[in-house]
């Protein structure tokens, strides 16, 4: 990176932890009960969501609700809104955008409590290497579970800065790829953003980077999309990111 980065901007899902996977299954599963039922009721053809190109396009990095509302609308689907309290229930006539998308935070909590969170063994090499050459760390995550994962993960006491959806909502930060949740994590840390490297694995997130004239934007590719990730902005793509670090 370039030697004028001060702080490191690290997303979580898919970037320090496992939780990609979890999250896109979840987000499977909510959506292909619903669009099954929806069909049935509807007397329409089934077509089911598909797990890298929908969740890659419409949901990875964005907040929840965001993401109900970009998938939806790709099926030219019109839901009410809704508020933060609907029921995750999906019976005929009571389904919103806020219900959809608290069925999917249960879905994935479940899963989580079930089977743990794991860390991605390169990125916490990198991140607690980049705190031993005295770099500044904040996690930005549009989860409502971020510090729960982080907590789980072990990783809760490694950032000087948590920006997750209760913060964004606090604020009143635009979600991602609007660059709002990284501007703030940056100067909560003291940093310029010209001073600052985001380290995201969603279309989303890099998104944010590159609007927020970022002094780097590191991708980290799991699921094959590093063309996609190069387009989006990002100044290098590496699959992991111990990748960055010099030496074995």
């Amino acid at each position: 990176m370039p030697d004028t980065i001060r702080a490191c901007l690290f997303d979580l899902d898919g970037v320090l932890t496992k939780t990609d996977v979890v999250h896109a299954a979840a987000w499977q599963e909510m959506f292909d009960s619903y669009l099954r039922q929806r069909a049935t009721r509807t007397d329409q053809r089934f077509t089911p969501f598909d797990l890298v190109t929908d969740y890659g396009r419409y949901l990875d990095g964005r907040p929840r609700v965001a993401g109900v509302r970009s998938f939806l609308a790709s099926r030219a689907i019109t839901l009410p809104e809704g508020g933060p309290d609907d029921s995750p229930d999906q019976s005929p006539g009571t389904e919103t955008v806020h219900g959809l998308g608290n069925r999917k935070n249960a879905l994935l909590r479940r899963r989580i409590a079930a089977d743990g969170v794991i860390a991605y063994p390169g990125s916490v090499r990198y991140l607690r290497a980049a705190a031993a050459a005295g770099l500044h760390r904040a996690v930005v995550s549009s989860s409502a579970n971020c510090r729960a994962v982080l907590a789980a993960a072990g990783l809760d006491g490694d950032f000087e800065v948590i920006v997750d959806a209760q913060a964004a909502q606090r604020e009143q930060l635009r979600g991602k790829p609007a660059p709002d949740t990284y501007l703030f994590a940056a100067s909560a840390l003291g940093a310029a953003p010209g001073a600052a490297a985001v380290f995201e694995d969603a279309q989303a997130g890099v998104a944010a980077g590159k609007a927020g004239k970022f002094g780097y934007v590191v991708g980290i590719d799991r699921i094959g999309q590093a063309d996609v990730l190069r387009a989006e902005g990002a100044d290098t793509v590496v699959t992991d990111l111990d990748e960055l670090l010099d030496g074995p």
